[in-house]
């Protein structure tokens, strides 16, 4: 319930410390997880802060050391643990605390399964996907580094990327690798790097330890930070063997450091050498095609009608003057047969003719409406008729008609 007051009618101090401790008794005994930070122990009491490692929050925890030390060597600062407590408010002084009861630290089954069940989350939202994988730039102007001081991840990465590339430009941003404070500043490494408009790949290294050392890697705010990147990141934690969720939303991952350096950085030399090949292999297919097209020319020029021009010309007048006599040897041959043909039609037609006949003595008798006479009967005392001859005609009138026979 909220409290009425006014400018005019305020309330202590005291009274709303009271109010606060009164609200905050409610909760009871509670179970909280975190991460162990500034352990320290005074007489029979000890006292840490409890951080949340996903979260910028934390806080003091106080109990007695026999809690602390039932819960065995593995409560240690960087340790995870659950703690059962009691929330405090010390009205006198204004102060929240958690009163420790009881303290279990996290064992690796339990956190290998909270991974996993990470991993099933991120999986879910499609972080891991190949698709959204950057491809790294070829010869990238400059790399931001993220690794430990004077660690030998830096000394890797940085030797063996000038190494193989001695222009190649470096920015490193040296954070802790480990323990509570790990997550928050390569967080802020990354954002810092992100937000350089020179920076074209992002290499988080460090190299190998066991998988408590390593669990700044798989923490959750650093992965979707690491996704929501504006840079393509390379994950190279650890060795071969190690496996960060890190690994998994990064958009390349390198076995160690100096692979990382392979895969970020080419080697000059190599390039050297990628170049002569190519070259060599250009000019043998320009020597290969100019070759070709220089055989070709030859076998062109080596042709009869190029090697010699008049002797195709000659060869083609040759053939025109044999077709020219073959068809002037058919027309001829034609015209005879012809010629031929129509003599004899022509003979046929004289021997068939009537005037042929005129001229052996025959006459044609016709009468005056052009009838032919073929009977002597057929004609009358005084009927005209006209006589046919060979040499001309002749007009006649019947005086008498003799039967046939007479």
């Amino acid at each position: 319930m909220a409290m009425d007051t006014s400018a005019e009618s305020p309330v202590p101090v005291r009274t709303v410390l009271q109010a606060v401790g009164g609200w905050i008794g409610k909760l009871g005994r509670i179970w909280v997880e975190g991460q162990i930070t500034d352990l320290n122990a005074r007489g029979g009491t000890c006292y840490l802060t409890l951080r949340d490692p996903v979260a910028n929050m934390s806080v003091r925890v106080v109990g007695p050391r026999a809690v602390f030390e039932a819960a065995g060597p593995a409560v240690t600062d960087g340790a995870r643990v659950v703690v059962h407590a009691k929330p405090d408010f010390w009205i006198n002084r204004g102060t929240f605390s958690l009163s420790a009861l009881e303290v279990r630290p996290v064992g690796v089954g339990e956190l290998l399964a909270r991974l996993e069940r990470l991993k099933q989350v991120l999986a879910a939202e499609g972080l891991f996907r190949p698709e959204r994988k950057r491809q790294l730039p070829f010869l990238p102007g400059k790399v931001g580094l993220i690794t430990g001081r004077d660690s030998d991840a830096e000394h890797d990465v940085l030797q063996n990327g000038r190494r193989r590339w001695p222009a190649v430009a470096f920015r490193v941003e040296n954070t802790a690798v480990q323990g509570s404070y790990a997550v928050g500043e390569v967080m802020e490494a990354l954002r810092r790097l992100d937000a350089d408009p020179e920076i074209e790949v992002i290499v988080i290294a460090r190299g190998g330890g066991s998988m408590e050392d390593l669990l700044p890697f798989s923490d959750e705010a650093l992965v979707r930070a690491v996704a929501a990147a504006r840079t393509p990141v390379v994950s190279a934690i650890g060795h071969e063997q190690d496996g960060p969720i890190l690994d998994l939303v990064a958009d390349v991952r390198a076995s160690t450091p100096t692979d990382a350096a392979k895969k970020v950085v080419p080697d000059v030399r190599e390039q050297l050498q990628l170049v002569r090949q190519l070259r060599d292999r250009g000019r043998r297919c320009l020597a290969g095609g100019i070759e070709r097209e220089r055989a070709w020319l030859q076998a062109v020029r080596s042709r009869p009608a190029l090697a010699d021009p008049v002797r195709e010309i000659e060869r083609q007048s040759e053939l025109v003057l044999a077709l020219r006599d073959r068809a002037r040897r058919a027309l001829s041959g034609s015209l005879d047969r012809a010629g031929d043909e129509l003599s004899h039609t022509r003979a046929r037609l004289l021997a068939l003719s009537p005037a042929a006949t005129l001229e052996r003595g025959y006459a044609i008798v016709q009468r005056e409406d052009g009838t032919v006479v073929r009977d002597a009967a057929g004609t009358g005392k005084g009927d005209r008729l006209l006589v046919r001859l060979a040499g001309g005609r002749l007009t006649v009138t019947v005086d008498d008609t003799a039967p046939p026979g007479s």
